[in-house]
């Protein structure tokens, strides 16, 4: 064999390889390693879910009272679930909202509203007893009915500044419910902005697997989520090999589509085998959340460039203090919920 021909023939077949190695490497060092300065004017807030508080049986008003007066949130995701609000066809109630709207607006915190039939945590989708056995057709417009109903009972507070149309709802991969349905999803959109025409209407979608282009064009603001370290049956926990420029670069290629992009869920909870929290040995749930990994996360969130993060846990933060008698998640939060007063009303 002509030795020539053969080292050409080499060369031919790795140059390509060296090349792409070279761009990954440079990828890696922009998107993955490459740490912007923290943006220190990040308004941080939290997503406070009732469902959740009472899975993990704590008292719904002391915890959200603490959430305000203690820690001093005052930038609040608030999901309005169908199961919470229409025990009964037809019959709605919302006592339990009404306090935390109150207490918001005597607090001068700022709420974003979530309507709809998926709404943040599992199982996403949260439908009353009664309606679990209808069909698709008639959920939809039962769900409807609920989101008008919520719409017109609250539209007139001060404290409400936006509406939140379901969470990641073209989301396929996560959660129990049915296939994602972008018309009916439009459909709620356009309801609550025939509604209450003068709040902007977020809508969500997965941080890291998704590429929030079918969503981004859909309302007036997208809101991200921010997740680090996860749990699956495949690789156990998995940690994202992500940078902060993987969400500011993102954020640029869908900057014209959209209004505003905020992070919606940042994570400050663990993430682990899928069990009742109050079952699970706090040093399981340590593994992909404690303190110093919560100071990380905020750290990270700040160096995306985003103006706006919410928080993802503090539910569990308080069920950690009131019955494990450990105030760390507690500690930090209330740090930096103190250092960001003086532009809560910017």
């Amino acid at each position: 064999m002509n030795f020539n021909k053969l080292l050409k023939y080499k060369n031919f077949i790795w140059w390509p390889v060296i090349i792409f190695i070279l761009i990954v490497i440079l990828f890696a060092s922009y998107v993955i390693l490459s740490q912007p300065k923290p943006r220190q004017d990040m308004k941080f807030g939290v997503t406070y879910s009732l469902n959740y508080v009472e899975e993990l049986g704590i008292d719904w008003q002391a915890a959200y009272d603490a959430m305000l007066d203690d820690l001093g949130v005052r930038y609040i995701r608030l999901p309005i679930y169908w199961n919470q609000i229409e025990p009964s066809p037809g019959k709605f109630d919302f006592t339990m909202y009404d306090y935390f709207i109150q207490r918001a607006e005597e607090s001068g915190a700022k709420v974003t509203a979530v309507v709809g039939r998926r709404q943040p945590r599992w199982p996403e989708c949260h439908v009353p007893q009664w309606a679990q056995g209808n069909s698709e057709t008639v959920q939809q417009r039962n769900i409807l009915f609920a989101i008008e109903a919520t719409v017109k009972h609250f539209k007139d507070s001060q404290a409400l500044v936006v509406w939140q149309v379901d969470n990641e709802p073209l989301f396929r991969i996560f959660g129990v419910c049915p296939e994602p349905d972008i018309k009916f999803v439009q459909e709620e959109i356009a309801l609550v902005k025939s509604l209450d025409p003068t709040r902007p209407i977020q809508i969500t979608d997965s941080g890291e697997l998704s590429t929030w282009l079918q969503t981004a064009h859909m309302a007036d603001q997208l809101g991200i989520s921010m997740y680090r370290t996860t749990w699956n049956q495949t690789f156990g926990y998995f940690y994202y090999p992500l940078g902060p420029n993987f969400y500011k670069r993102h954020a640029k290629i869908v900057a014209p589509l959209v209004d505003r992009i905020v992070i919606s869920e940042l994570q400050a909870e663990p993430w682990f085998p899928n069990r009742p929290v109050p079952g699970v040995e706090l040093a399981e749930q340590y593994k992909s959340m404690n303190p110093e990994v919560f100071k990380r996360n905020i750290d990270f969130a700040r160096r995306t460039g985003f103006d706006e993060s919410y928080l993802w846990g503090v539910e569990w933060w308080y069920w950690l203090k009131e019955k494990k008698g450990d105030s760390g998640m507690w500690d930090v939060a209330r740090e930096l919920f103190s250092t960001q007063k003086t532009i809560v009303n910017n």
